[in-house]
């Protein structure tokens, strides 16, 4: 990924490792296009694999040195 202030640029196979895991960055021109791809993201796996989400979301807790709930609750997301 390549930054210029606000915008922000990824190579052809950075956009096709991403999209291995599903995020279509190939739209992506700033930092707040990031956001909202890595949330519809999110939002998929929490619908299809909230198991899944459950281990990502322990996995960055546990980089970071900290602990989530024993079990915790996704929230469906409804856009404005």
């Amino acid at each position: 990924m390549i930054r210029s202030e606000k915008s922000v640029r990824f190579t052809a196979a950075e956009v096709d490792e991403f999209r291995q895991f599903g995020l279509d960055m190939s739209d992506v021109k700033n930092q707040a296009d990031v956001e909202q791809e890595l949330s519809r993201w999110a939002q998929l796996v929490a619908q299809e694999r909230p198991d899944l989400l459950e281990k990502i979301a322990r996995a960055m807790a546990e980089a970071k040195g900290r602990t989530l709930p024993t079990r915790f609750h996704v929230v469906a997301y409804e856009p404005d």
